[in-house]
C-alpha cells in the first residue's frame, strides 16, 4: 500500500511516500481502507521526538491516528463490524509505527465506532481526536450545568467542541480567542474574550466572582486559570503537566469507540459540528503538517490517501 512515512525523527521534509506493507488483521481488530485521515499538532510533534520519553517507536513511521473508512476485513472474533461498514476511530497504539497516512491501517475494534447515516467522512475523520479530547475534559471536571467555564483556545479543535459539548450540558462558557474567531463562538453560545495581556481583568467583567472550571488547551495560562478560579474549582490542561502542581489534572485522550459512537451520533442529529480548513492528497503531507505548524488553519486539516 502507499503510505507516508518518515525513518527518524526531524521535520516535515522528513516525510517520504513509500510502498508499505498492508497491516495484518489479528483477532479483535478491523482493517479500515482510508478515505480520510486528518491532522493534528500532536502527529508533527512527535515526528518532532517531542513524545520520545513517553512513547516507544518503531522506524520507519506512519504518521495519523485520526481515521475514517470503510472496513475491508476482520480479523478473528470480530463480530461487531464486518467488511463494507463505515467507520471512524481514534487510533493511538502504544507504539509509534503504523497509523492512518496510508491507504490502509488496522485498528483495535474497541477503539472503532460506526459512522451513522448522514455524517460523511470529512466531519467524521475530523471528529475522534479532538471530539474524545474534550469530551474527556469536561468528564473529569464533572461539569453541570451550574458552572461557568472558562475555555483557553475555544477557537481551535479541541476547543471549539468542548465548546459545543458544554453549553449542552447547560454551562456558561466564557472562551479565549482572537477577535477574528469571536463571531464563530457567540454563534454557538459563547461568550468570548481576547487572550493575552488583561486576560484575567476581561474575565472578571464577565464573572465578577470567578469562574468554577476551566479547561486549558493552549499550555502557559497557569496563573490566570488560578487568578479567575473560584474557591473549589476545577482545572485541567492538555498542555500544561504542571497544572497537577496546582491541584489540577494534566488530562490525555484515550481511545475509545463507545464514547466516539456518542459522539459521530451528535454530528449525526445536527448538535455537534467540526470545522473543516481543506483537504490534501497523501503526497502533500508534509504541506499539511507546515499549515498546522503555522496555525493557518480555520478548522481541521484532512488527508486524502486516493490523491
Amino acid at each position: 500500500m502507499r503510505a507516508m512515512t518518515y525513518s527518524e525523527y526531524g521535520d516535515p521534509s522528513t516525510l517520504e511516500l513509500t510502498d508499505a506493507p498492508l497491516p495484518k488483521v489479528s483477532p479483535g481488530a478491523v482493517l479500515i481502507r482510508v478515505e480520510r485521515a486528518a491532522v493534528n499538532p500532536v502527529d508533527w510533534k512527535v515526528m518532532s521526538g517531542g513524545l520520545d520519553a513517553l512513547m516507544d517507536a518503531v522506524f520507519p513511521i506512519i504518521p495519523g491516528w485520526d481515521v475514517a473508512g470503510v472496513v475491508e476485513a476482520v480479523g478473528p472474533d470480530t463480530p461487531e463490524f464486518a467488511a463494507g461498514d463505515r467507520v471512524a476511530s481514534y487510533g493511538r497504539k502504544d507504539v509509534l509505527h503504523g497509523g492512518t497516512f496510508a491507504e490502509y491501517v488496522a485498528l483495535p475494534a474497541t477503539s472503532v465506532a460506526t459512522i451513522p447515516d448522514g455524517v460523511g467522512f470529512d466531519a467524521a475523520a475530523g471528529l475522534p481526536l479532538t471530539g474524545l479530547t474534550a469530551l474527556r475534559s469536561l468528564e473529569t471536571l464533572e461539569l453541570t450545568g451550574q458552572d461557568t467555564l472558562l475555555i483557553h483556545a475555544a477557537s481551535g479543535g479541541v476547543g471549539h467542541l468542548a465548546a459545543q459539548l458544554a453549553r449542552a450540558r447547560g454551562a456558561a462558557v466564557i472562551g479565549t480567542a482572537s477577535p477574528r474567531h469571536h463571531e464563530k463562538l457567540q454563534a454557538i453560545g459563547v461568550t468570548p474574550v481576547a487572550y493575552g495581556e488583561g486576560l484575567v481583568e476581561r474575565v472578571r467583567e464577565l464573572a465578577p466572582e470567578g469562574v468554577s472550571a476551566v479547561a486549558d488547551f493552549v499550555g502557559g495560562v497557569r496563573e490566570e486559570t488560578l487568578a479567575l478560579l473560584t474557591e473549589g474549582g476545577r482545572h485541567v490542561s492538555i498542555a500544561d503537566p504542571s497544572v497537577e502542581e496546582a491541584g489540577g489534572r494534566w488530562v490525555w485522550v484515550r481511545p475509545d469507540g463507545a464514547r466516539l459512537s456518542t459522539l459521530l451520533e451528535k454530528l449525526a442529529a445536527g448538535s455537534l459540528h467540526v470545522d473543516i480548513d481543506r483537504t490534501f492528497g497523501l503526497t502533500e503531507a508534509a504541506t499539511a503538517f507546515r499549515t498546522s505548524m503555522e496555525g493557518a488553519a480555520s478548522g481541521k486539516l484532512l488527508i486524502d490517501p486516493s490523491r
